[in-house]
């Protein structure tokens, strides 16, 4: 499993684009949607362009503009798909970099898959005795296999086959000769947009993409939809490959940390929701006695604005980001590596010295560097550190596309939240509530929502067969 070694924070999956436009330079757009998608994988990215016969494709392993540093596809295309990943399965290699392209009987296909499928391994088997060979180790190999060797009247149908065949996360743009593609997994898990320019539709992954190249916002694709665009003026349509489910499971974590605070998520601004639970975190814990608030920057500072807010206590930025200190950051040796939170983290002494502090973050998953942090601000004159957290402890691991650790490496599973007070070193530790947590999507139906990495109630049961992950 993977996090962010400074930081402790799970890596975020990944984030898909789409473009369908005769007047736009495709590979262009899909570059700066991708760019403002780039939270949601540093590891690698592509693009793939088609004129509706010729393919061109361009992938690498690294950031945006890194990848990107010396040109784009060249094919003036009307259609591209783009992709930025972490691994969630598959290695993290050249060959398993996203979109996926592959030539079969009904021409060119090409997709991006942000999510995790919980049955692919069993697919792929099956698939391999039937004689399906296989280039890569990413689960997204295996979608767009079915839909490849789907006997399916029509493209619309073989996608519906092969959607009816996974579990586990999935949102997707695919892309043929003549048609694009979004798809959403029946639960809901990931997010995905449609947007509107005026010459032609946008599919991505968060609303801040839309934003950042002018487009509208249309609406999300609704789980277990199929939305087809085949021209640029006239309306897409959609379709549905599977009945609509009662109750849907969104990812509560895509609000708590891992979505850009500017996007709104079906319906729910991702800023608002965090402000909101650092509200809730204040209500809950109105005994504290503290002098400043102060986030663990970025994406504790709303939850913390919230606390502010609510509590009357002001906030300060008493904790300052190096904001130059990239995924490139080389620790070549374990005491330099001790040291990175040091480096990317400072504190402020004449804010913080001779205060009560209530320090606010949005997680704790192993524990590693909270403590750190504490002692940053122990270190720099803090009278008290009182650390609140805007999630309930995460105590169970997420198999729908988030690297959040085998259950022994989680420190809530295996300490209770005195241990890991005493062990972080601060004066008092606070986790939101899951009732209070559930109070912020109460106009949004807080049962439609996946708490599983809180509670271990996943809405698929067929997960749990990988019994080693709990260990």
């Amino acid at each position: 499993m993977f996090f962010d070694q400074i930081t402790d924070k799970p890596k975020e999956e990944c984030g898909v684009f789409g473009i369908y436009s005769h007047k736009e330079d495709v590979a262009l757009t899909t570059y700066l949607g991708l760019f403002a998608l780039q939270h949601r994988g540093q590891e690698s990215t592509g693009i793939v362009v088609s004129d509706g016969v010729n393919v061109d494709i361009k992938r690498g392993m690294g950031l945006v503009t890194e990848v990107f540093r010396d040109g784009l596809p060249e094919l003036p295309g009307h259609m591209a798909i783009g992709h930025v990943r972490y691994s969630t399965t598959g290695a993290s290699l050249a060959i398993n970099i996203q979109p996926l392209k592959v030539c079969y009987a009904g021409g060119n296909l090409s997709l991006s898959h942000n999510g995790n499928l919980t049955n692919a391994k069993k697919i792929r088997e099956k698939l391999a005795q039937e004689g399906a060979v296989f280039q890569t180790s990413v689960d997204t190999e295996v979608i767009i296999t079915l839909i490849a060797r789907s006997r399916g009247a029509t493209i619309e149908d073989k996608i519906a086959e092969a959607m009816r065949e996974l579990t586990g996360a999935f949102s997707l743009v695919i892309m043929t000769d003549d048609k694009m593609f979004a798809v959403r997994d029946s639960y809901g898990y990931r997010p995905l947009c449609i947007g509107k320019l005026d010459t032609g539709y946008i599919i991505s992954s968060e609303t801040c993409a839309l934003d950042a190249i002018g487009a509208a916002f249309v609406r999300d694709v609704l789980p277990g939809e199929v939305v087809v665009i085949s021209s640029d003026q006239q309306e897409f349509t959609s379709y549905f490959f599977t009945p609509p489910r009662e109750k849907l499971a969104r990812c509560v974590f895509e609000y708590i940390y891992f979505a850009r605070p500017d996007s709104v998520i079906d319906g729910q601004c991702v800023y608002q929701s965090r402000v909101a639970m650092g509200r809730q975190l204040a209500k809950e814990n109105a005994r504290i006695q503290a002098d400043i608030v102060v986030s663990v920057p970025d994406s504790g500072t709303p939850a913390a604005i919230g606390y502010s807010l609510e509590s009357g206590i002001p906030f300060l930025e008493g904790l300052i980001k190096n904001r130059y200190m990239g995924r490139t950051f080389i620790q070549p040796e374990q005491k330099k590596r001790a040291n990175s939170v040091r480096m990317k983290l400072s504190a402020v002494k004449s804010l913080v010295e001779g205060k009560r502090v209530i320090m606010v973050d949005d997680s704790i998953v192993r524990g590693t560097t909270s403590g750190k942090i504490v002692r940053l601000l122990k270190d720099a004159g803090a009278t008290e550190v009182h650390m609140c957290v805007s999630s309930p402890p995460v105590t169970y691991p997420c198999f729908y596309g988030i690297d959040t650790s085998v259950r022994k490496e989680l420190i809530a599973a295996t300490h209770t939240e005195q241990e890991i007070c005493e062990y972080i070193g601060a004066d008092s530790l606070h986790y939101i509530s899951m009732a209070g947590l559930r109070q912020v999507f109460a106009t949004k139906r807080a049962e439609n929502m996946c708490y599983a990495c809180f509670t271990g109630e996943y809405p698929e049961t067929t997960d749990c067969n990988n019994k080693n992950i709990f260990e």
